[in-house]
């Protein structure tokens, strides 16, 4: 929950130089794009995906751990993956069943011959790219429900990338696509501020304590 005067308070802890960055890569997020990771196995392919939609400005990432169980731990996200926010599901229905009542269009990201190539995707609303596991791709839960398919274009013998490979290209080119004029990408104010609080709360050493002092002084 956000608090103005919290916030004022934890940011004095901050150089002028961390809170303007904040302030820059805010500018920058958006959840009008979002990226789903099916039952990938490999902790380390999950963990590049987040680095991906970090580098690139999608603020969540929504991971199904069906199959493998939980794939992300505190010992991996230290890095880039604190200033993205993973949502987690059980299953895929409940995954989907969530975007879709966020309005978010389900795009699966799959070789098939009916997929759209990649340089000929449109963004016409809120996307939800989801990527599969390393060996066996998407369920086909997910096919079945998806709203449209995207493929990368390929001319080598290789049918197919690794899955943290494909989701950054596939990430930086949507990207690419949504900054336009007509569309409303970037994050609401009080999305700003809420997450301008979350991260500085993430900055200071027990910050907890600090907080606790604050408020009951």
């Amino acid at each position: 929950m956000y608090d103005d005067a919290v916030l004022t308070y934890l940011e004095g802890f901050l150089t002028e130089g961390r809170k303007q960055r904040f302030l820059e890569v805010l500018q920058q997020r958006t959840r009008y794009v979002t990226v789903a990771i099916e039952d990938v196995y490999q902790l380390h392919n999950t963990s590049a995906v987040i680095r991906s939609c970090d580098a690139f400005g999608i603020q969540d990432v929504h991971i199904v751990e069906d199959r493998f169980g939980k794939r992300l731990d505190k010992n991996i996200a230290m890095g880039a993956e604190q200033w993205v926010d993973v949502i987690r599901y059980p299953t895929t229905s409940e995954c989907i069943t969530a975007l879709k009542d966020e309005d978010y269009e389900i795009i699966a990201t799959t070789p098939n011959c009916d997929s759209i190539s990649l340089p000929d995707f449109n963004l016409n609303t809120k996307t939800a790219l989801f990527f599969g596991t390393e060996k066996e791709g998407l369920s086909e839960e997910v096919k079945q429900k998806a709203d449209r398919f995207l493929r990368i274009p390929m001319v080598g013998f290789s049918e197919s990338l690794n899955v943290s490979v494909s989701a950054a290209i596939i990430i930086q080119e949507v990207m690419n696509k949504l900054y336009k004029p007509e569309i409303v990408w970037q994050l609401s104010d009080i999305e700003i501020l809420e997450k301008r609080l979350d991260w500085t709360k993430k900055s200071i050493k027990d910050v907890e304590r600090i907080i606790s002092r604050y408020l009951n002084t």
